[in-house]
């Protein structure tokens, strides 16, 4: 019994410091959280939210890090983690307000407003310190950026180190966050009248706002004088839409199979594959001819796709116009994948390091064209480590610059979270027009953000688990879940009734929307069980950046206004 309380609470003379003890506890906390997130009941898993649990418990029992190591990890792990996201959405940022994104963008705008409104009504009603509230509902909407900072905030505006109400706060409400937001997509079902298959056979028309971010393939059989004998940039012109046509068969020309160029003449009875957004699909078929099934696997053999990957530096930026693989190489680009979304391959469109392009030619063409874009993974496979850290400098400057809004009689301060958060979506948008390259494989960023999220879950539990079970056990805990319940419930099922009534959006991208405007992976997980289509997670990333954005600052605002 001795040793067992020699190795859980530290005593000096048997780990000869601190710094071992810690990182002992921090390390079984993230061993018994990883594992329990394993676990799934009816499908359901908490994830990564166990890590918060487990240090609850430790915290609780006083298995406690070195105060100043675990205010630093804390944060450390806070700043690791909103950069990589900002990394990896900061491309795809400003993007996602466009088309169909900009109507998802500000129907999260909206639930976000409603959430605020909520939770100030909570506040003037009940007279609930601020600060208290601030942390249930960063926990009720399962945004830890948001948690991190509330506490800047506070320890800005009041000079102290922390507030342990808020990360108590949102420690009680971050189950109900996980859960509330399921059950609340359950509720919408039944009270919306969702017919599933008429949605989903919807969703896979890319119908719901996400015309503009995702792309079919069709044959199109020319039968229209006004295209005969035309070139393809001419009918690009006329029809002022982005389209791709790859392919084309002339079936007098003894099954002759070709590429497309934009000098290419389009003759009637022409077949063309076209590559383009759900919307445009219509359109483009009535103006050419009409919709047709047609097997190009049998040219196969004359030409071929391929997805190629983009790992030479130098391409960084640069349009595929530039590139000139048509006039050189005989080869074509059809679409371009950037962190799972496909956009058309116009001629104008900036390739970056890491897009998977897909090329179309002859075996040799593809093969040349693989070695001008480099499809690589050694290369990739490398840690891009200069805009991490050059990025965190540059955040934390960013984070220190006052700003002063008015009505407010404090300075503001973006913090540790926010700071660095938008220099990482800066960098990652606007880094390859300058040359600059951002980029890490999905893997290495992911590992990145995991790892950060996860030591400052772990480092929560541990320093409000002291406190933990007596707020919970007291009449003012069971309140808190109660605010809880209500900050996450109330904005998701309006959100969802004013999405489906007043913007028409399909019930899967629905659901993903009000996903990614809670930042709550397991509501994803539990909607993509449910369906095969792509809808939920399209609109969960749409607006995941933006809603992750305004979380953050929105929170931040309040805290100074009220706390």
């Amino acid at each position: 019994m001795e040793v067992i309380n020699k190795l859980f609470w530290g005593f000096p003379e048997f780990w000869g410091g601190g710094v071992a003890h810690s990182l002992f506890i921090l390390s079984l906390v993230l061993t018994i959280g990883l594992a329990l997130s394993k676990v799934k009941v009816h499908g359901i898993s908490l994830g990564v939210s166990w890590i918060l649990f487990a240090g609850l418990v430790m915290g609780h029992f006083n298995m406690m890090l070195d105060e100043h190591l675990l205010h630093f990890l804390m944060e450390f792990g806070l700043v690791l983690f909103v950069y990589s996201i900002g990394l990896e959405v900061g491309p795809g940022f400003f993007a996602s307000f466009r088309g169909g994104g900009r109507v998802l963008n500000g129907l999260v705008a909206i639930i976000v407003g409603i959430g605020v409104v909520t939770l100030l009504a909570i506040y003037f009603i009940t007279g609930t310190p601020f600060a208290t509230l601030a942390g249930v509902a960063s926990g009720a909407v399962t945004n830890t950026p948001a948690l991190g900072a509330a506490q800047q905030a506070f320890s800005d505006l009041h000079h102290v180190v922390d507030n342990p109400s808020i990360a108590t706060g949102y420690s009680v409400a971050y189950p109900i966050g996980v859960l509330g937001v399921i059950a609340a997509m359950v509720i919408l079902r039944y009270v919306l009248r969702i017919d599933m298959k008429a949605e989903e056979k919807d969703a896979r028309r890319g119908t719901g706002y996400l015309e503009k971010i995702t792309l079919n393939t069709f044959s199109v059989k020319i039968n229209n004088k006004m295209i005969d004998g035309k070139p393809v940039r001419e009918v690009h012109h006329f029809l002022k839409r982005d389209f791709m046509i790859s392919r084309i068969y002339r079936p007098e020309d003894n099954n002759h199979h070709e590429l497309v160029k934009g000098d290419t003449i389009l003759n009637d009875g022409d077949v063309i594959l076209v590559v383009a957004h759900p919307q445009d699909e219509e359109p483009i078929c009535a103006l050419m001819g009409e919709k047709v099934a047609f097997d190009w696997k049998q040219f196969s053999d004359s030409l071929i796709s391929r997805r190629i990957l983009i790992t030479k530096s130098e391409l960084n930026g640069k349009t595929i116009a530039q590139l000139q693989l048509r006039s050189s190489l005989g080869a074509n680009i059809t679409r371009v994948n950037r962190s799972g979304v496909d956009l058309v391959a116009t001629p104008h469109l900036k390739l970056q390091m890491g897009d998977r392009v897909t090329v179309v030619g002859s075996e040799l063409a593809v093969s040349h064209a693989e070695k001008v874009m480099g499809n690589s993974l050694k290369r990739l496979n490398a840690p891009n480590l200069i805009p991490i850290f050059l990025g965190i400098f540059l955040g934390c400057l960013l984070a220190n610059v006052p700003f002063f809004i008015p009505g407010i009689s404090e300075n503001l301060r973006l913090g540790l979270t926010g700071g660095p958060f938008i220099i990482a979506i800066l960098m990652g948008y606007f880094g390859p027009k300058y040359n600059l390259v951002t980029y890490n494989t999905i893997s290495a960023n992911l590992m990145l953000r995991e790892v950060g999220f996860c030591i400052f879950l772990a480092c929560v539990g541990l320093a409000t688990g002291r406190t933990f079970v007596a707020t919970i056990e007291s009449y003012s805990g069971l309140i808190w879940i109660f605010y809880g319940f209500l900050i996450t419930m109330i904005p998701v099922l309006l959100g969802g009734i004013i999405g489906r009534y007043c913007f028409h959006i399909n019930f899967f991208t629905l659901m993903g929307v009000l996903a990614g405007c809670n930042t709550n992976p397991p509501a994803l997980s539990f909607v993509g069980e449910r369906s095969d289509t792509d809808s939920a997670a399209v609109g969960y990333s749409t607006v995941y950046p933006f809603a992750m954005f305004l979380r953050i600052i929105t929170l931040q605002i309040l805290v100074f206004i009220f706390a």
